[in-house]
């Protein structure tokens, strides 16, 4: 009887000790598994809520977080205005809360709808847009043409519509030296 009640013992302290180990290992589990999150999947959980995004050269820009990309974000802001954001400009994201959307490998056919496929978009519509630079600058007017690692910019007054006798300039912008495009009309939809 003797012998039982030392084994019980024993198996009861040995149970205990792993108990306590493997909750002692959680919270290293914990953030092992959070090491692998993304920003993007960090902000794929944050789609539909209101985020105030520091970038580069632009600043503090805010709205509410409509989709999130291979190399870019879109929000919509205050004025009901698209603004598309190089995810390479981030510096800070605020406003995020808890949820965190499952780490996702993309695809091909993500993989493939990146920045200059959302510009080509907006080169396709003639929207009229501002384009917010690393250096601070703004230009105006409408996107022509989007390259392999640059944008074509017809520049011309957001009030008037792109022709030739508005048109001031064209200028080739480098895609690293754009942060954010912001559609100068409210976004439909």
């Amino acid at each position: 009887m003797r012998w039982e009640q030392l084994f019980a013992d024993l198996e009861a302290q040995v149970a205990e000790q792993e108990a306590a180990a493997e909750q002692a290992e959680e919270p290293s589990r914990a953030r092992a598994e959070f090491g692998r999150v993304l920003l993007a999947d960090r902000l794929r959980g944050a789609v539909g809520q209101q985020l105030s995004v520091r970038c580069r050269g632009a600043g503090e820009l805010a709205g509410r977080l409509v989709d999130v990309g291979v190399d870019w974000l879109l929000l919509v802001d205050g004025q009901a205005r698209e603004l598309l954001l190089a995810a390479e400009a981030v510096t800070a994201v605020g406003g995020l809360g808890t949820v965190t959307a499952p780490a996702s490998e993309a695809g091909e056919v993500a993989r493939r709808l990146d920045l200059r496929r959302a510009l080509r978009g907006l080169a396709r519509d003639r929207a009229a847009v501002s384009c917010l630079l690393v250096d601070g600058g703004v230009l105006t007017g409408t996107l022509d043409r989007v390259g392999a690692d640059f944008v074509e910019l017809a520049e011309h007054p957001l009030d008037q519509p792109r022709r030739r006798g508005a048109v001031q300039a064209v200028r080739a912008l480098p895609l690293r030296a754009v942060v954010a495009v912001r559609t100068s009309s409210p976004a439909v939809g």
